[in-house]
């Protein structure tokens, strides 16, 4: 499995995450849609980050990552694809309704 394979499981979990762990989406879901960009933006460099380690750590085994300039621009790539990956799965996964919103049936008129 390569980097930006690992990077992209990573951004659909987290999506999936922040959208359904119960207060994890309570926490997530407070900012507006520019702190929640740059929150997740954030969580998926630290993770393709944290792939890029391990791999050169050699704690990853069977990750075709290399610690040298080629690994470091399969890292730019692996973030990328995990952005895409990310953005995807919110754009796709149901939405969790709003246990504070109620819909409220309107009266109709009778029929003459």
């Amino acid at each position: 499995m390569n980097a930006a394979e690992l990077s992209s499981i990573a951004g659909v979990i987290l999506s999936l995450a922040m959208s359904y762990i119960p207060g994890l989406s309570d926490w997530y879901n407070r900012f507006d849609s520019t702190k929640k960009s740059g929150i997740m933006a954030l969580l998926l460099l630290i993770v393709t980050l944290g792939v890029f380690g391990l791999a050169c750590g050699k704690v990853l085994a069977g990750a075709t990552i290399t610690c040298d300039k080629a690994g470091a621009l399969s890292l730019i790539e692996a973030f990328i694809a995990a952005l895409i990956a990310n953005q995807a799965t919110f754009v796709l996964s149901p939405r969790k309704s709003d246990p504070t919103r109620q819909i409220v049936a309107r009266p109709t008129a009778p029929v003459a």
